[in-house]
């Protein structure tokens, strides 16, 4: 494998390419920044181009001196039609084209742009193509399908799946077999010693009905009685304004629950190192990113098998805590009868984890050889399988 020092990238532009490049993106902005910076590691010159929104300029200072362009939108910001994005990106002589998320504005452009100048175009759906997501809303991603996402998908040279089980699902969705499987980077670990924490669950991101927050809630609330006093679950996220209201309505009336609302930067972290566990039952992930700063953070965690993280069940970093209102119940209630020495294990094995195969330093490797043969092999042989 080369070594991300190696230079196989150094003086390449390359754009990165997504709906949003602002919390307004949730988990694909998470993973857009650290990417951006990632690249710049390896030698590489990241453009990102986004559709403006109302958290562009605030989250800007997260790339760093990455150049971000956050175009105008016209019309409704659900599809993030920003037709600036063509002419940004025919501006930026970039070599490769990475476009973060499918079924928005960007699709289009990206796939205009590989036909125009017959250079690769990649595409991480993110989940996506997930079957849960694409059940949803059924006729609206019809539409998009044939109007342009399938001539994007046609058009792109490689797809890029985040685990095994999502490369299965792009593969099925788009017919296509040219995957590559590269995992999200964890942040550096926190390096200071791990101590006992309280017994404080903590869930945080995204607030969708995709992550099931209800059954958590409902969950919790059937464990009052056999709780310890000071047990505490701590729900912090964003979403749809008519969304988060009814979940922080329920939340408020849940016993031992808060609602934290949004938190980011150093609240963030300050509430991932003093929490017990993360805890995410979700419906389906691409491979959250949540789960891997909870990791470095030497917190173990809560989740279901569609986080496509099943290495923190084998390690023994993360209890398996099923999507159904029984077994998450059963989840936390393990969780919180765990012996200090126990949940110390747990904690070195999530870091351990972020330290090892989720690390920066792992992963950049695999994405230099991957943009790499993009980048410079004939189209007929930079396939995956």
């Amino acid at each position: 494998m080369a070594d991300p020092a190696s230079g196989l990238l150094t003086g390449k532009r390359i754009a990165l390419l997504t709906a949003s490049a602002s919390r307004a993106g949730g988990g694909v902005f998470e993973s857009l920044a650290t990417h951006a910076r990632l690249l710049e590691g390896l030698g590489a010159t990241p453009i990102v181009l986004a559709a403006a929104d109302r958290f562009s300029a605030l989250d800007r200072e997260r790339f760093g001196s990455v150049s971000v362009h956050s175009l105008p939108v016209w019309g409704g910001a659900r599809f993030a039609c920003a037709p600036g994005l063509s002419q940004a990106l025919r501006d930026a002589q970039t070599d490769l084209v990475h476009l973060h998320g499918v079924w928005q504005f960007p699709s289009l452009v990206a796939a205009r742009w590989a036909r125009e100048t017959g250079k690769p175009c990649l595409i991480s759906p993110h989940g996506m193509l997930e079957p849960w997501i694409l059940a949803r809303g059924r006729w609206k991603k019809a539409l998009a399908r044939h109007a342009f996402e399938q001539a994007n998908w046609r058009t792109a040279r490689l797809f890029h799946a985040l685990c095994p089980a999502e490369a299965r699902s792009i593969r099925q969705a788009t017919g296509r077999g040219e995957c590559t499987v590269i995992a999200n980077p964890a942040p550096p670990v926190d390096a200071g010693q791990i101590r006992q924490r309280g017994p404080r669950i903590v869930y945080l991101g995204r607030l969708h009905p995709k992550k099931n927050l209800p059954a958590l809630l409902a969950a919790w609330a059937a464990l009052d009685a056999v709780r310890p006093p000071q047990a505490e679950l701590i729900v912090a996220g964003w979403g749809e304004d008519a969304h988060v209201a009814q979940l922080a309505a329920t939340i408020e009336s849940t016993p031992g629950a808060r609602f934290a609302g949004p938190v980011f930067g150093a609240d963030k972290q300050h509430l991932l190192r003093e929490a017990a566990f993360l805890v995410l039952p979700s419906f389906s992930e691409g491979l959250p990113m949540a789960m891997l700063e909870s990791w470095a953070a030497g917190t173990p965690t809560l989740m279901s098998r569609h986080c496509n993280l099943d290495d923190g069940f084998a390690c023994g970093a993360a209890i398996d805590c099923g999507t159904d209102q029984a077994t998450i119940a059963a989840a936390l209630h393990r969780a919180l009868c765990l012996s200090p020495a126990q949940w110390l294990a747990m904690a070195h094995a999530a870091r351990a984890l972020a330290a090892g195969p989720y690390s920066a330093a792992t992963i950049a490797r695999q994405w230099e050889i991957a943009y790499h043969r993009l980048i410079e092999e004939p189209a007929e042989r930079t396939g995956h399988g």
